[in-house]
């Protein structure tokens, strides 16, 4: 749909919430969050009257990825959640995680697990797809935003036979910084690379020979119910794990503010489960 529709929607929805008493203090939030919903939807190739689970997902996560607290994520969330009720979408409101209290100041980020790591690996690999496949480790190997992904070029990645780097031009702030490219990155990167016989700046295109979206790269990993964000909190909590230093893994990951890497240096779910069955058990 494009802006204008979007627009109507979002008039009949402030409509509907008049009609139903809210205060003017309430409609004026309302409209701001889901104005900026709405923008972030039209930015990744979606909108408003055709709303998925995963848009709303990846928007969850997109906050979260800000570092917005549990609090104001859930403010927002209830917002949403009325304009979903006012569209007949109440289906797609299932399943959705928010952050809560004790994960954001007490557990790490949600990273992927070593056996679900290794399994969608496996499955990645067998569709033979070597795009998909390089940007699979591409994520896993460097970290890289989702939005970085999209927008990196041939001429940003150096391939070597024992060394390889990429070069990110577009993080937060526009900032540069030098990823180290590992042996498994280098190797998929090839392979997807001697498939390409265009002469495309971008590094990853479509279907359609065009530079990939961050929607059309975050549907890849849709039906494995995997979302980009995880591969770059698995990148920082490996890192911390193996001893790198904090503030190297903060350079490595873009992070501005070094007490967003330090989250990662908190134990995960699972491990306070290990740990507890080892004491008691």
């Amino acid at each position: 749909m494009d802006k204008k529709s979007d627009a109507k929607i979002i008039s009949e929805f402030m409509e509907y919430q008049k009609l139903e008493g809210n205060s003017e203090s309430t409609l004026k939030l309302y409209i701001q969050i889901i104005s900026k919903f709405n923008e972030w939807l039209l930015s990744n190739d979606g909108s408003l009257d055709n709303i998925t689970r995963f848009d709303i997902q990846q928007y969850i996560n997109h906050l979260s990825d800000k570092g917005l607290s549990a609090s104001t994520i859930e403010n927002k969330f209830a917002a949403i959640v009325s304009l979903v009720k006012f569209l007949g979408r109440i289906d797609i409101l299932q399943n959705i995680r928010k952050p809560k209290y004790i994960k954001t100041k007490n557990i790490a980020p949600k990273s992927l697990e070593k056996n679900d790591r290794n399994k969608l690996l496996r499955e990645i690999e067998r569709t033979g797809n070597s795009r998909n496949i390089a940007i699979t480790y591409m994520f896993l190997y460097t970290g890289i935003r989702v939005s970085e992904l999209a927008f990196l070029d041939k001429k940003d990645i150096t391939l070597k036979e024992r060394s390889g780097i990429v070069i990110v031009k577009k993080g937060k702030g526009n900032l540069e910084r030098k990823i180290p490219l590992p042996i498994e990155a280098r190797i998929h990167l090839k392979n997807y690379l001697d498939t390409r016989t265009d002469y495309q700046e971008a590094l990853f295109l479509s279907n359609y020979k065009k530079r990939m979206s961050v929607r059309s790269i975050q549907r890849i990993f849709e039906k494995y119910d995997v979302y980009p964000h995880q591969f770059r909190h698995t990148y920082c909590r490996e890192l911390i794990s193996a001893g790198i230093d904090i503030s190297i893994v903060a350079e490595l990951a873009g992070h501005s503010d070094i007490n967003i890497t330090k989250k990662y240096s908190k134990p995960s779910r699972i491990e306070i489960e290990k740990a507890i069955e080892k004491a008691f058990y």
